[in-house]
């Protein structure tokens, strides 16, 4: 682990996203609230369970079946044998197996849930929840299955299956047998209490955990895309001041100043400036702030949405030991998480759309304004085999175009299922996973542009009239310049694409915030 922040606290405090995308990368420690107040008040649920069942309470998917099933009693004597078959029957999760980064998300969304105290489980279950993530023990999670209304219900039954010393995890590196890894630990396997298995399961926990990851995504992808559209405007000698503060006062959308102040900051636009070409730049220029806002503006409703949501008990039934009640409800249902999603995915394909016009500008020598074809460097004696950047635009488009396809929103694909029982559910964490995909097309489309940015100032410094840089974008094109040289003769630029996209993963250059 490189640790780079102080330990995450799972209990009593709220968690932010950064705290989640810590937890994802193995960036900072955890552990679990440990005063006696706070785990007597965890204990005292999983107690009144106890209590229940010794007077034969009826306590959904404790005493009775799951779902549809809930007219299904279960004799005492069988009782401990429900959890096992409520993650058993639910280990039918088909597709890609979630990647690393979001399993820890995922884990880290759970544990926070159940540390309410309200979901009726053991100190143990949180202890061993907090020692995966500490020891890194993946349990491995196919990531279709979810409506996300009864919860996440199949990938979370991997979670609980895993504590069981079932199925697989990722382990140091290696695909390996849950039990294996529990005896090289010397852990005991956990045998799920009533209520345990259901309250793992029966929470939003994937979808969540995907979200937090979508958003600190997004949030620098837009510092990203304000960063490329500021070079485009020098590579292609636009207008700064179509980006004056005086002007965006007149509609005061706040997260669209914001980018217009960071616009200005990056082309120094205070200073003097070379004669305009022109007095209207085309709309992927001139209104850059007014498509990247939208993104800036929403950033602050989505992360409300997304922290409620992880800070929150989102299973079902919630255990009041306080008052001695068992509360019956649908906290499992997604769909704020699922509206989130839906849309942070059409901003994010709108900041696509938006680089891929501006890369469209780049390589046509009708509207970059003097820069060569397709942005190659070569000189004029072999100009005639070289395309520089003319396939990487044509990737571009295509990466734009099925972000846009993605973008159809998944909360208003509700299906009615398991007998009618979950006949109203969210589909929240395909609309999480929508997300994630536009998200990482739309970077590709942001490491295209990048490069093509960078080329196109390089190009246009070679003038003989060519003006000094401002400061942060010369920073930042020497800074590329060390990975990403010139594209003089054509060269296959898939391995600097991928190099662009992980440093853009690993939020490499310091932008705006």
């Amino acid at each position: 682990m490189t640790t780079h922040l102080e330990p995450v606290t799972f209990g009593e405090r709220a968690l932010r996203i950064e705290d989640v995308r810590a937890l994802a990368n193995r960036q900072a420690p955890t552990q679990l609230q440990n005063d006696a107040a706070y785990r007597q008040r965890i204990a005292k649920g999983a107690q009144f369970l106890d209590s229940l069942l010794d007077k034969e309470g009826v306590i959904y998917g404790v005493t009775t079946g799951y779902g549809d099933s809930c007219v299904v009693a279960v004799p005492l004597q069988h009782v401990e044998a429900l959890p096992r078959h409520l993650y058993t029957f639910h280990g039918c999760g088909l597709g890609k197996l979630l990647d690393a980064q979001a399993t820890r998300a995922v884990l880290a969304a759970r544990l926070q849930s159940l540390c309410h105290g309200v979901s009726g489980v053991r100190v143990e279950l949180l202890e061993r929840l907090q020692a995966f993530l500490e020891h890194d023990v993946l349990p491995l999670i196919p990531e279709e299955g979810s409506v996300g209304a009864s919860g996440d219900l199949t990938p979370l039954s991997y979670v609980a299956a895993t504590l069981s010393g079932e199925r697989e995890v990722m382990f140091r590196g290696e695909r390996r047998q849950a039990a294996d890894v529990h005896r090289e630990l010397g852990w005991t396997p956990l045998v799920l209490r009533p209520k345990e298995a259901l309250a793992l399961m029966n929470g939003t926990a994937v979808m969540t955990g995907l979200a937090c990851l979508a958003f600190s995504r997004a949030d620098y992808l837009l510092q990203l895309a304000t960063r490329i559209t500021a070079l485009n405007v020098v590579a292609l000698q636009g207008n700064p001041e179509h980006f004056d503060e005086r002007l965006f006062a007149a509609k005061p959308h706040p997260g669209q100043m914001q980018v217009a102040a960071w616009l200005r900051k990056d082309l120094a636009i205070d200073a003097p400036t070379a004669p305009l070409h022109r007095l209207q730049d085309r709309y992927s220029l001139r209104c850059a702030p007014h498509v990247l806002g939208v993104l800036a503006d929403s950033l602050s409703w989505l992360r409300a949405f997304i922290e409620t949501e992880l800070n929150s008990a989102n299973d079902n039934p919630i255990i009041d030991a306080q008052e001695e009640r068992v509360l019956h409800g649908g906290h499992f249902y997604g769909g704020h998480i699922a509206f989130a999603m839906d849309s942070l995915k059409t901003l994010v394909a709108n900041v696509a759309d938006l680089l891929d016009r501006q890369l469209a500008l780049l390589v046509d020598v009708r509207y970059n304004h003097g820069l060569p074809s397709n942005l190659s460097g070569a000189p004029a004696d072999r100009a005639m085999l070289n395309h520089g950047f003319k396939a990487v635009q044509i990737g571009t488009s295509a990466w734009t175009a099925e972000a846009l396809k993605n973008t159809m929103p998944a909360s208003v694909f509700s299906r009615s299922t398991e007998c009618h029982n979950q006949d109203k559910v969210s589909m929240g964490t395909i609309a999480a996973r929508d997300a994630i995909r536009v998200l990482e097309l739309t970077e590709q489309v942001a490491a295209a542009t990048l490069l093509a940015a960078n080329q196109g100032v390089w190009l246009r410094a070679q003038a003989e009239e060519a003006r000094p840089l401002p400061p942060a974008l010369a920073a930042m094109h020497e800074e590329l310049g060390k990975d990403f040289p010139p594209v003089i003769e054509d060269r296959a630029l898939e391995g600097e694409l991928r190099l662009c996209l992980k440093r853009i993963a690993e939020q490499h250059w310091r932008l705006h915030a």
